[in-house]
């Protein structure tokens, strides 16, 4: 019997709704015969931006979409993305299988799928192949509502009054395909471009500087030391892998040792942070400047027959307990992470959604979040697990891993995965602080880890109710299936 101790009546960080941030680059099919289908297209869409898929991403309250990468921000020139789209030049994706764009989806579509969504657009602009000026003459196109050159050409391609843009990326993943950057020299260069990039009105940027892949401690203390006091948000880019960049497996295709190590690997995010965080302590003691994990989510082979340089590849069972357990590890330093980015959206690396033709399914991931959303913004509430190890060989993983929060309207959510392959886990939890009437649950699970969805039968993995859960003098008591998220409403 696994027990769980949760003292509704404490805790007081804040789960901050941008934790639950989505990626969307350029890179094979995430924008084109993804987001955009263009306005002649027989698939439903609202100004090229297909409906479907805004439809799903706002029913689980995406916060922000980050845009256009990635490694091709940093070759992608925004002027070439505006006015009248016949006449955009063309450009050669070289990070992504060397594919020609037309343009066609730029800042203008960019910020219509925003308001779409009704999320805050988060841009990050080109350091590695751009100019000081091509990005100040960004962010005034966007953001100046008084009179001058960039406004003009603002007014001139159909949009007079200016947006509102809070978060600002200065550059990605600068240490590589960014630039090659040393972290003293990139240091130096986000002072300057940070310095460049105006607020305009009530536009209040929110400047985030490039920041360490994985343990790259030393990108940390550099950044922080040389550039700190200049930034609000610092990233972090942590992908959950099999075994190595080497040795990727088959999203649907693995064994049990692969699922292990899928695991531990997701889990091993959860020192990770402890230790760049440790780093910005020693500067930033007040966490003035928070940690951004804008790229994260499993990479593993790309589905076969499809480009390798789309990224492309399915998404299991496996993956939506990666993606629980890395969002209770967000949660438990929710005092220093702010806002993560899943990579990515549609069609790319971990999805939300994938899409062929005219056809789109839900992902298993999608479905965590779905189960997660009532997080956002919620109170993080502390829970003492007694839930016992699983076994295979000599690797060990956590049998449950889980997160709680409590909304502005005392509402309590209780969200739990059980990442046993084969065993059922009878569940105790002792609620403290309040006196629960009613608990409500659904659960994802699925009889495999390999288990996904197909276009074929785009529902085998899907939230549904989940009632084996009672309530007595203040103690719950379930039994969670093996390889299950459950989450769990108290009033």
């Amino acid at each position: 019997m696994s027990r769980i101790v949760l003292n509704t009546d404490l805790g007081s960080t804040k789960i901050d709704r941008h934790i639950y941030g989505h990626f969307s680059e350029h890179l094979g099919r995430c924008i084109y015969d993804g987001f955009w289908v263009g306005e002649d297209s027989p698939i439903p869409n609202v100004r090229g931006i297909r409906t479907d898929i805004v439809e799903a991403l706002k029913a689980i309250h995406i916060p922000n979409l980050r845009w256009p990468g990635g490694c091709f921000a940093d070759e992608y020139h925004w002027m070439d993305g505006i006015g009248p789209r016949e006449e955009r030049p063309s450009m050669v994706n070289t990070h992504w299988g060397g594919v020609t764009e037309n343009n066609h989806f730029g800042t203008h579509e960019f910020m219509d799928l925003c308001e779409q969504l009704d999320c805050e657009p988060y841009i990050c602009g080109n350091v590695g192949s751009g100019t000081v000026k091509e990005m100040s003459q960004w962010v005034e196109y966007l953001t100046f509502g008084g009179q001058s050159p960039m406004t003009d050409l603002r007014a001139k391609n159909g949009h007079p009054e200016p947006w509102k843009v809070k978060f600002w990326g200065v550059g990605n993943e600068n240490w590589g395909c960014g630039g090659q950057m040393r972290p003293e020299y990139y240091a130096d260069e986000y002072r300057r471009y940070s310095c460049y990039s105006r607020n305009y009105g009530e536009n209040q940027l929110y400047r985030i500087a490039g920041g360490a892949d994985r343990d790259n401690f030393h990108w940390t203390d550099v950044l922080m030391k040389n550039a700190g006091k200049h930034m609000h948000g610092l990233s972090l880019h942590s992908y959950t892998l099999t075994d190595t960049w080497a040795k990727k497996s088959s999203a649907i295709d693995f064994n049990d040792a692969q699922y292990f190590s899928c695991l531990k690997s997701a889990l091993s995010i959860d020192e990770r942070i402890a230790k760049h965080a440790t780093i910005m302590d020693r500067y930033d003691p007040e966490k003035r400047v928070a940690m951004i994990v804008d790229e994260w989510g499993t990479w593993h082979e790309c589905e076969p027959g499809t480009n390798p340089g789309f990224l492309y590849q399915q998404s299991a069972m496996r993956d939506a307990l990666v993606a629980s357990v890395t969002l209770d590890i967000f949660h438990s330093h929710a005092d220093r992470v702010r806002m993560t980015n899943i990579a990515q959206t549609v069609n790319v690396l971990q999805s939300m959604i994938l899409t062929e033709g005219e056809k789109m399914l839900l992902t298993p991931t999608y479905h965590t979040f779905d189960l997660y959303k009532g997080h956002q913004d919620a109170i993080s509430i502390p829970m003492d697990f007694d839930a016992g190890e699983i076994k295979l060989g000599d690797q060990t993983l956590p049998a449950l891993s889980g997160s709680a929060s409590r909304s502005e309207d005392g509402t309590v959510l209780v969200t739990i995965s059980n990442l046993d392959l084969t065993h059922s886990h009878p569940l105790e939890i002792d609620v403290r602080g309040m006196d629960v009437s009613s608990v409500t649950g659904r659960i994802l699970t699925a009889d495999t880890a390999t288990a996904h969805n197909t276009f074929e039968n785009p529902e085998q993995v899907k939230t549904q109710a989940f009632e084996d859960v009672t309530i007595e003098n203040g103690t719950l008591k379930a039994t969670l299936p093996n390889l299950a998220v459950v989450a769990l409403e108290l009033r």
